[in-house]
């Protein structure tokens, strides 16, 4: 006869107690459930709509041997209790076959003792139909459309969501859950004029889908982007200062994140690494992590191994405060975590920024393009091209050029270069256009010198 699955902390601690019985001195396991939507629209038809429901236990044991603690993870998606009980004994034996590590373990403790009230979803919006949703992709996509005679065609007005359940525990008495959703909504139009064909995009996405943008906002900003792409040339290779706009200045906080992330540092493959209490950046620039922003999209009440979550700043005034870092990192390098660990159900822990954002200045994009006599605008960048340990970055980029403080023409088949740190340190603007379109949020920023590479 086949079993009823377990849901829930039911199914963390059934894999936590058989893995004790089997000789594991310590155990965390993570249960995630997910509902999730997608579904895209080009022109007036619907071109796909995706539903899809998973659920996945992952379980990590620990077996003591001389020199340290051995790991095994593994993962089920079957929440029979046979089957728990069989991989949790399977866990265990893969540990009993790996090499042990001095610094392997779970946090000695600290763990999340409360639940604040984050805001992580609606459950009304659980009572949404998937038409309501994608009729608000259809209203993006004629409003990008009706915009302008030169916007001829798209890839598509996407909508999305998702519903997840995290439950957490571990063998040193904690156990938790909470509930989240996710929801956005994207459209990217296709412009076309003399010849030229651009295309753009814009985006919002939120914890609720009631703190969306407006469907038709969202087309219409894409169209205006898309369109402002046209007749775009090369210019020659110069050095002048490059302003980023936010959605392409947060990835300058991505790569801030990879390089304080204490895997990076303890592995001595960050340029960050041993430079904590020094000035990295400009005094205008300050970082913070806060995973418990309400309402934030990488909010959560803990992390990955059961540490509450923290707002850590890690740059202050330009000075390199703090490493983002989970147990084991922390170990590693002799600190205590940042309660920053990430982990999918498959799989260790790892540190990871939560809502990272660069504080936002006083000035509107508008002036800081007049108050640059010569220089770019980027608006979007492509490609890879940073390196983590030497600090060296070179990204394909397009955008707008400026010429006398006001912008002149769009300008593609540039690259940009230089030193991140060598970027941070000449941010010498800083934008009041805070932009959350994600986990990760930044203003518009000038940096006041950099190559471009163009004809």
């Amino acid at each position: 006869m086949s079993q009823a699955p377990l849901t829930g902390t039911d199914a963390v601690e059934r894999a936590l107690a058989r893995a004790k019985a089997a000789g594991a001195a310590d155990a965390d396991a993570m249960l995630l459930e997910s509902d999730s939507l997608s579904a895209r629209v080009r022109g007036a038809e619907i071109d796909f709509v995706k539903q899809a429901r998973e659920r996945v236990l992952g379980l990590r044991v620990f077996v003591a041997k001389r020199g340290g603690l051995a790991t095994g993870s593994v993962s089920t998606s079957d929440l029979a209790p046979d089957t728990i009980d069989r991989v949790a004994d399977e866990a265990v034996a893969l540990a009993r076959a790996t090499a042990p590590d001095p610094v392997a373990g779970l946090p000695d403790g600290g763990f999340a003792s409360d639940a604040p009230e984050l805001g992580l979803f609606d459950p009304a919006d659980r009572e949404v139909a998937v038409e309501a949703r994608i009729d608000d992709a259809k209203r993006a996509e004629a409003a990008a459309r009706a915009l302008d005679p030169r916007i001829v065609n798209s890839e598509g007005s996407e909508v999305s969501g998702e519903f997840r359940r995290v439950a957490y525990g571990n063998t040193r008495g904690f156990t938790g859950a909470y509930e989240s959703a996710g929801h956005s909504l994207f459209s990217e139009p296709l412009a076309r004029e003399n010849g030229s064909m651009q295309r753009d995009y814009w985006l919002t996405a939120a914890r609720r889908i009631d703190r969306l943008e407006d469907p038709a906002a969202v087309g219409r900003r894409a169209a205006e982007r898309a369109l402002r792409r046209l007749n775009g040339r090369r210019v020659p290779t110069c050095e002048v200062p490059v302003i980023f706009e936010p959605l392409v200045a947060r990835s300058l906080l991505g790569h801030v994140a990879g390089c304080v992330s204490g895997g990076a540092i303890y592995r001595e493959a960050s340029f960050l690494a041993g430079r904590l209490g020094e000035r990295i950046a400009s005094e205008l620039v300050t970082v913070v992590d806060d995973g418990r922003l309400p309402g934030g999209l990488g909010s959560r009440p803990f992390d990955g191994e059961g540490l509450p979550t923290r707002r850590n700043v890690v740059l202050e005034g330009g000075i390199l405060k703090t490493y983002l870092l989970d147990g084991y990192s922390a170990r590693k390098l002799g600190m205590q975590s940042t309660g920053s660990a990430a982990r999918g159900a498959a799989g260790a822990p790892s540190p990871s920024s939560t809502n990272l954002w660069l504080e936002p200045g006083a000035l509107s994009p508008e002036e800081i393009v007049r108050r640059t006599e010569r220089g770019l605008l980027v608006t979007e960048l492509i490609g890879m091209g940073f390196n983590a340990v030497t600090g060296d970055y070179s990204r394909g980029a397009a955008g707008l050029w400026i010429e006398d403080g006001r912008i002149v023409h769009a300008v593609e088949e540039i690259t940009i270069a230089g030193h991140l740190g060598e970027m941070l340190a000449a941010i010498d603007l800083v934008g009041s256009d805070l932009l959350w379109a994600g986990a990760t949020a930044a203003p518009t920023v000038r940096v006041a010198r950099m190559t471009v590479a163009g004809s």
